[in-house]
């Protein structure tokens, strides 16, 4: 079940985090790659400065989109780049 839930938050995380840094181009299965990976990086980065904005499902969801949305955008430096 908590693999289950993890996918879902991941996958809500993931096209939120695609709609606000205006559709990247990425299919369904990379942006809930993206999910997941911005639950690591928004708990981290959560953490790191301080912030807490609770417990349950949508912090979950917020944390993780603003953690997919700081790798969309750091993704989005290195393509420029080229």
């Amino acid at each position: 079940m908590d693999i289950l839930y993890i996918v879902i938050i991941g996958a809500i995380a993931g096209y939120i985090a695609d709609v606000l840094m205006r559709d990247n181009g990425f299919g369904l299965i990379v942006n809930i790659i993206l999910g997941i990976a911005g639950g690591f990086v928004g708990s981290w980065a959560f953490g790191y400065l301080g912030i807490s904005i609770g417990s349950g499902w949508i912090s979950d969801i917020i944390r993780s989109a603003a953690g997919a949305v700081l790798i969309l955008f750091i993704v989005g430096l290195f393509r420029r780049g080229r």
